[in-house]
């Protein structure tokens, strides 16, 4: 089963959909951060933590190994939900990879971002132990919009996370929600999601005959609303 984590800063949003079922976790990052209007990313990111005890992934933003190492081990501390988020290279494109190993084998539960391709998950499998509970976050939505397709490097990243009993690979960046389907089809261990597309999701099971009455009638609202004539 594909388990839903919400994409999300806003504590009110949270508080919403940490109620439903539905809803296994939460994922965030800087940028959501700053938009729900954060101005103290410790403090705020406790009271996301304080929310629910579901898992939590919170980002480092550190862009040089040894100050990302610092900033995951204080975030580890923050909560025995959270998951330390860490890119899979720095703004230079480094490979984190010592990162990745120091956090792991410090029994550290991470999150590792901003990964693309099959290869970079080969190169995560082989810096972490096969205890630690690790996330690979696969960002299907924005490889599609650069034209690039992504379920290739989905199934084979699932094929090579296989052996890893601790790892789970993540549908991330979703643009739609019939993303939703196609991960449950491919075996993603999680999908992350924004609120506004979790709604539609809700509302899965409508026949083709009622949405063609439903944009018809939309249709004819908008005219007559417009006062058109021909």
């Amino acid at each position: 089963m594909t388990k839903i984590f919400c994409d999300i800063a806003d504590i009110n949003l949270i508080k919403k959909f940490n109620k439903k079922k539905i809803i296994k976790g939460f994922t965030t990052n800087p940028s959501l951060m700053r938009k729900a209007g954060a101005k103290n990313y410790k403090s705020y990111s406790n009271e996301i933590i304080k929310t629910t005890n579901k898992p939590v992934s919170i980002e480092v933003f550190a862009d040089n190994h040894k100050e990302m190492i610092s900033q995951g081990r204080k975030i580890n501390n923050w909560g025995k939900n959270v998951y330390v988020k860490v890119p899979i290279t720095n703004s230079k494109g480094e490979f984190m990879g010592d990162v990745i190993q120091i956090l792991n084998n410090e029994n550290i539960k991470i999150n590792i971002t901003a990964v693309y391709t099959a290869k970079q998950t080969l190169k995560i499998l082989k810096k972490i132990n096969k205890k630690t509970k690790v996330i690979i976050s696969i960002f299907a939505g924005r490889a599609a919009d650069a034209g690039k397709d992504p379920i290739p490097e989905l199934v084979k990243s699932l094929k090579l996370s296989k052996k890893y009993k601790n790892v789970e690979i993540l549908w991330a960046s979703v643009r739609e929600p019939y993303n939703y389907l196609q991960a449950k089809q491919l075996g993603c261990h999680i999908i992350t999601i924004p609120p506004n597309i979790i709604e539609k999701i809700e509302k899965f099971g409508r026949s083709f005959s009622s949405l063609t009455i439903d944009t018809v009638k939309n249709f004819l609202i908008d005219s007559k609303s417009s006062k058109f004539k021909i």
